[in-house]
């Protein structure tokens, strides 16, 4: 599974009017609406993730075929896609806290994911292929930021009184993640490689539906929880809604008109430079922010002005080329800008050691692990990516003289999750008896070194493949058992590292850091993923496992720093 199925479990509940007349495993009976309603949430979306990268880079003239993008515009798409799935899990709490409730968020949020699904597969009833493809996708990525951050606030909120009771039906809930993670590739996969890719946006779509039927019918057993809270007047929910819809309303007319003067030639950029301003986008709003909580306004205005110096310097001065370009100058000046800003922060930390209070040593270490979880991210969402077309092109998948679906072997993740989740669990629990539990940043750290040891696996298993000598799945199978094996190291431990770092009035804040983490990571995974191009396989993989490794490497050396500067959390 990825970064953000491991279940918020930590945001404080509010006391709601459960009905607890019918238990369901000895949990309130509305755990089963959520548990079936995300079920078939996740069903559809990795059921459609695993056809998406497939679908576009399939060629036009074949039996089945596809978009035909080249792979770094389908990296490009991709990583889009995956990147605003969770950019907009932040607006899409904004919207359910002070405008609808969580409970109307979901609903509407699966209804508009349905919609961009039978969007993707509208074109087998002959209606304009890339026209819907994209008009699906933008739904799909709105409909998920509504539903996605509200159904496990939902659940929380089932739980009162908190505790190991509220821990323990969290657990049945991600349980629920994980059969729809199994499921959605399974059945989507078939249908849409082996017969028709619409079929499989179909299916994806039809268990949406599902979960929304499932959801209506029994949402009576939810209570008060997800209900909009707060005593706020009728007049000031009237301003709100005419404020965002107002906003929306802008936001969503500036992105037709920039798609309009980019696909009538008015201006020249590629959806590879508009992947990759985003995610310089990113980079410098998060440097800005923290930069405003550690420091003050001023200091975050000097970091924007040195990014934009700089960016002007290396556009005219011909220090990285007679013509460097708007990308690679954004890459160098971002990068120079976020190189400044973590020294500041080391010569801070260095130069005033204990001065500094231990909210603000405690903020600059939630920017720490941020940039380690949007490596870990980018890297570990090649899943449905790069190691996705490597199952397609260079893996042997013939079973008994038939070839299964690509797109199973994105089931190998969540099985491992569901085998080694309680393994895990136990490990952390009889270390912290022993107490040799390792900190944070060090658990970070072995989530980063499984991570690159998944990919150097994959690298030797690609080094002698081709489309003529396949190779066995054994190496899929065991780059995503160490991919696994890192993720548990580090996901889980991140959403719980945000609420225990994090001051006590923005946690909220900090949780949608780690969504940005996310967004950024699997936005970058696209266009990592997009070099296959360019490279081979194993030269990608083992780039990719490099640089994870050394970033992995550095975050182990300066664990027992960052854990002094943290304090005691744990």
């Amino acid at each position: 599974m990825e970064q953000s199925e491991q279940p918020i479990a930590e945001a404080p509940p509010a006391a709601t009017g459960v009905p607890n007349a019918r238990a369901w495993f000895g949990h309130p009976r509305g755990l089963a609406t959520l548990f079936f309603t995300e079920m078939w949430e996740r069903f559809s979306y990795y059921g459609m993730r695993a056809l998406l990268i497939l679908y576009m880079t399939k060629e036009l003239v074949e039996a089945n075929p596809g978009l035909g993008y080249n792979t770094a515009k389908a990296g490009a798409v991709y990583g889009l896609y995956t990147g605003l799935v969770y950019l907009l899990a932040l607006p899409g709490g904004w919207v359910a806290d002070n405008l609808w409730g969580q409970r109307r968020a979901v609903f509407v949020g699966g209804c508009i994911i349905a919609a961009g699904h039978f969007s993707m597969a509208a074109p087998i009833l002959g209606l304009p292929e890339q026209t819907f493809f994209f008009a699906g996708l933008i739904l799909i990525v709105i409909g998920t930021g509504l539903l996605k951050p509200n159904v496990s606030t939902i659940v929380g909120e089932l739980y009162p009184e908190g505790g190991a009771r509220r821990d323990a039906g969290f657990s049945i809930f991600y349980m629920g993640i994980n059969i729809g993670a199994i499921a959605g590739p399974t059945i989507c996969s078939l249908l849409g490689e082996n017969y028709n890719f619409h079929w499989g946006f179909s299916a994806a779509g039809f268990g949406m539906v599902l979960g929304l039927i499932q959801y209506r019918k029994t949402d009576r057993y939810l209570g008060d929880a997800g209900l909009l809270k707060g005593d706020s007047p009728a007049s000031e929910l009237s301003r709100r809604s005419r404020n965002f819809y107002v906003s929306l309303t802008a936001v969503v007319g500036a992105i037709v008109l920039f798609a309009w003067l980019v696909s009538s030639g008015v201006i020249a950029v590629t959806l590879e430079q508009v992947a990759m301003g985003l995610g310089h986008g990113i980079i410098m709003v998060t440097i800005l922010f923290f930069a405003y909580l550690i420091f003050n306004w001023r200091w975050s205005a000097a970091f924007l002005a040195l990014f934009a110096a700089a960016l002007a310097y290396f556009l005219g001065s011909g220090f990285l080329a007679a013509d460097p370009g708007f990308d690679l100058a954004a890459q160098w000046a971002s990068g120079l800008t976020l190189g400044v800003f973590l020294l500041t922060l080391v010569v801070l930390l260095v130069a005033r050691g204990t001065e500094v209070s231990l909210e603000r040593r405690r903020l600059a270490v939630i920017f720490w692990l941020f940039l380690l979880a949007a490596v870990f991210w980018g890297g570990f969402e090649q899943a449905g990516s790069s190691l996705n077309i490597f199952a397609r092109d260079l893996t042997d998948r013939v079973v008994f003289g038939w070839e299964a679906p690509a797109g199973w072997l994105q089931n190998i993740n969540p099985i491992f999750i569901v085998l080694l989740a309680p393994v895990f669990g136990s490990l952390w629990v009889g270390l912290a008896k022993r107490k040799a539990n390792p900190s944070i940043p060090l658990k970070f750290a072995l989530g980063l070194m499984g991570l690159a040891a998944g990919f150097f696996v994959l690298a030797w298993g690609a080094a002698n493949a081709t489309m003529e000598n396949t190779v066995s799945p054994a190496w899929l199978v065991v780059t995503y058992f160490l991919h696994t094996c890192g993720e548990l190291c580090l996901s889980p431990v991140g959403l719980s590292s945000m609420t225990k770092l994090a001051p006590r009035d923005r946690v909220g804040q900090m949780m949608g850091v780690w969504f940005i983490a996310a967004a950024l990571g699997n936005l970058f995974a696209g266009l990592v993923a997009g070099q296959l191009e360019e490279l081979s396989h194993s030269t990608l993989f083992l780039i990719v496992g490099v640089s994870t490794l050394g970033v992995g490497i550095l975050a182990l050396l300066l664990s027992p720093l960052v854990r002094r500067v943290m304090g005691d959390v744990e």
